[in-house]
């Protein structure tokens, strides 16, 4: 049976340009202060670096220094820990989301859609497949920020999951379509919708504001941010109960075109 809550930790964090050590230090010292045992604490896109376009300096095996850390947070907190870093592999560089749990298992999301308007896809190579993963019962697709524009790619069809999880650079000067495509996907998908972003301002002078949100089945963001631009933690609990009732009072996913993506 699934658990009647998930709970999350959210880290929406002033990321430290291009600095991979800065940046795992600050987040190991909040959360040393945070109780997450037994939750998923969610970092942001590029979480080490910023939204580099340089990735050679800064690229990482997966048995490199950060998926390790993230493994030793892990299993040291009792929590599942998740974010993006830039990894390389056979010769290409990837926007990969790490999902690392207490035992040590992870799974691995490539970014599908690169950005590039800002030359990710010249700097980095796409994925091809969707990634969802499980911890107590419930369903969990991964995502990464520009994915966000793009519904075909995280249709639910068949109820394939019950969380759409994104993790974002996501610049202020853009954030009106970050919060309208959050609450959209929440709304067409009836799932919850987490999504975490940055603040601050980073290398290239891109300033981000946060906004970071939890949208529920209907559509309502039940996150509500008091400091939406203010770097910190949020916790929050999703409820299987909400869930449930949602997609049996309004069965609306029964009704969706029947097509793949191929």
């Amino acid at each position: 049976m699934p658990s009647d809550q998930l709970r999350l930790t959210l880290i929406q964090s002033n990321i430290i340009w291009e600095n991979k050590e800065a940046n795992r230090q600050q987040y190991e010292k909040l959360l040393k202060i945070v109780d997450v045992k037994g939750q998923i604490v969610v970092l942001p896109e590029m979480f080490t670096t910023g939204f580099t376009m340089n990735p050679k300096p800064f690229a990482e095996t997966m048995n490199g220094e950060t998926v390790d850390w993230m493994r030793n947070i892990a299993k040291q907190r009792l929590c599942v820990i998740t974010g993006s870093v830039i990894i390389e592999e056979n010769g290409h560089f990837l926007n990969r989301m790490i999902w690392m749990q207490p035992d040590g298992k992870l799974a691995m999301y490539d970014k599908r859609h690169l950005f590039g308007f800002a030359g990710e896809d010249s700097a980095y190579l796409a994925g091809d497949k969707r990634v969802i993963v499980s911890i107590n019962g419930w369903k969990i697709c991964l995502s990464i920020c520009y994915d966000l524009r793009f519904p075909v790619w995280v249709r639910n069809a068949g109820e394939a999951y019950d969380v759409l999880l994104y993790v974002a650079n996501w610049p202020e000067k853009r954030i009106a379509a970050w919060n309208a495509l959050l609450q959209a996907r929440s709304i067409e998908n009836q799932s919850f919708v987490v999504g975490v972003n940055r603040v601050g301002i980073d290398g290239k002078g891109i300033s981000y504001n946060g906004s970071s949100h939890v949208f529920d089945p209907l559509g309502n963001d039940i996150l509500k941010q008091e400091n939406i631009g203010t770097e910190g933690f949020f916790q929050v609990q999703l409820s299987r109960e909400l869930l449930d009732k949602t997609r049996l009072e309004f069965p609306f996913l029964k009704d969706a075109d029947r097509f793949m993506i191929l």
